[in-house]
């Protein structure tokens, strides 16, 4: 598949995601990490204006100037932009006009991926590729989050269908020999610049589970009143628990003494099975704590990360996001990406349901604040 056809092919996804919708979905806002369908469309389709065809289509005239102010997200070195909190007040520009800036811009690229470009250019291309699959779970998460907090519970799609992952059948912990492992990206292929550089690091002997906290085992923790146990849970997260009245995770519902979680085929019974997710980074380690255990390190993770299976949920871990040895920002708005986050988060491995194919690795470095919940986070322990 060559660059135009991958192009195609990653926009009509982020196309198909959000097909299920009404146009009035579009443009919610419930909170502030949570952006509007109709901002993603836009924002995906201002990348690549803004950093492929402007510097290098010479002949390409602008689809309007407004809206590098309207769906810049965070490059400072592009301009002034809608603040994050406002995107849910944007009823301009309409859903219509955003589908039609798309369609201008993605004529645009096409014909010009379809001409010789420079190796430059094309890293550029493939770094815009990976944005859009990033928004394209932000979406998926995002919708999940509007719907989810409409008091009706509609459904998203009742065509959705959870992806198929193997578990253990072994829930024996992995045992992990003390020794030096190498850490980070290594290959030809694509990853980003948090990633790398691949480097080592000393890790004494640990255990890791081969399987994720599932809903009935966090449910003990929940019916044993670990959200009102102060012993399990950091300062920090103990004052959040109680500032905000929390629980349960993110979507539990108790209705006639049963529990039910809303889901994309809208509110259901609670799948005890299935691995717990929408947690926090806080709950992760109170969690962990009630059981006698711990989560663990990024580095951990991912050198017995061959030995388990992973990808249904973003896994905290007990590493902050920092910088890994020799790392370096690279010029200009790319520079932006990553390295300006690398202060108070976790970092998360894996990948998610909604992850797009192709769109996970073991080294990938997911990074979030520790009070969020809305993605598909979840748990796996250590000790």
């Amino acid at each position: 598949m060559n660059l135009a056809q991958r192009y195609q092919q990653i926009r009509q996804h982020t196309e198909h995601i959000c097909s299920p919708l009404q146009t009035e979905d579009y443009v919610v806002q419930p909170i502030e990490d949570v952006s509007p369908p109709k901002w993603h469309l836009g924002h995906t389709t201002w990348f690549f204006e803004t950093f492929i065809l402007k510097p290098y289509v010479s002949a390409y005239k602008e689809y309007n100037s407004e809206y590098n102010y309207v769906f810049n997200s965070y490059y400072e070195s592009v301009g002034n932009r809608v603040i994050r909190t406002d995107r849910g007040n944007l009823s301009r520009p309409t859903v219509i006009d955003v589908y039609s800036y798309r369609k201008y811009v993605d004529e645009a690229m096409y014909h010009f991926l379809c001409a010789d470009i420079s190796a430059e250019v094309q890293e550029l291309v493939i770094l815009g590729f990976n944005h859009e699959e990033q928004h394209q779970e932000l979406l998926y998460t995002d919708i999940k989050y509007i719907l989810g907090h409409n008091p009706l519970f509609p459904a998203y799609s009742h065509e959705y269908k959870v992806p198929h992952h193997e578990t253990s059948a072994d829930n024996s912990l992995i045992q992990m020999p003390e020794g030096i492992y190498e850490i980070g990206f290594e290959g030809d292929g694509f990853c980003f610049d948090n990633e790398l550089n691949r480097h080592k690091a000393y890790l004494n002997a640990y255990q890791i589970s081969p399987n994720l906290v599932t809903n009935a085992e966090y449910l003990e923790f929940v019916n044993s009143g670990g959200y009102h146990d102060f012993r399990h849970w950091h300062s920090e997260g103990w004052g959040w628990v109680n500032n905000n009245k929390i629980e349960a995770p993110l979507y539990w519902y108790l209705i006639d003494g049963q529990w039910h979680h809303y889901t994309y085929h809208g509110l259901e019974p609670l799948d005890m099975h299935g691995p717990v997710t929408h947690i926090s980074y806080y709950e992760a380690y109170a969690y962990a704590s009630w059981k006698g255990m711990r989560l663990p390190t990024e580095f951990e993770w991912e050198a017995a990360s061959i030995r388990f299976n992973w990808g249904q949920r973003w896994e905290w871990t007990e590493s902050s996001y920092l910088p890994y040895p020799g790392f370096a920002k690279a010029p200009g708005a790319i520079g932006e990406y990553n390295g300006k986050f690398m202060v108070n988060q976790k970092v998360l491995r894996g990948a998610s349901e909604v992850t797009p194919p192709g769109h996970s690795r073991a080294t990938y470095r997911n990074f979030f604040q520790t009070n969020l919940r809305w993605q598909f986070t979840g748990i796996r322990l250590a000790m």
